[in-house]
C-alpha cells in the first residue's frame, strides 16, 4: 500500500468518523448512516490495499 493510498484511507475514515460526530449531536439519523458508511468504504479500501500488499511478497 502506498502511503498517498494510506493518506487517503485515512482521511476518509476521518471524515466519516466527523460526520458521524455531527449527525449525533444534531440528531441526524442519516448523515450517521452517511459517515457510517464513509468510514466502512475506507476499511474496504485498506483490506484491499493489505491482500495486494500480502501477494507482492
Amino acid at each position: 500500500m502506498g502511503l498517498g493510498d494510506k493518506i487517503s484511507n485515512a482521511a476518509e475514515d476521518l471524515k466519516g468518523k466527523a460526520k458521524e460526530a455531527v449527525g449525533d449531536a444534531k440528531n441526524d439519523d442519516s448523515l450517521k448512516a452517511e459517515g457510517k458508511a464513509d468510514q466502512s468504504k475506507s476499511s474496504a479500501k485498506q483490506a484491499g490495499e493489505n491482500v495486494k500488499d500480502a501477494f507482492k511478497k
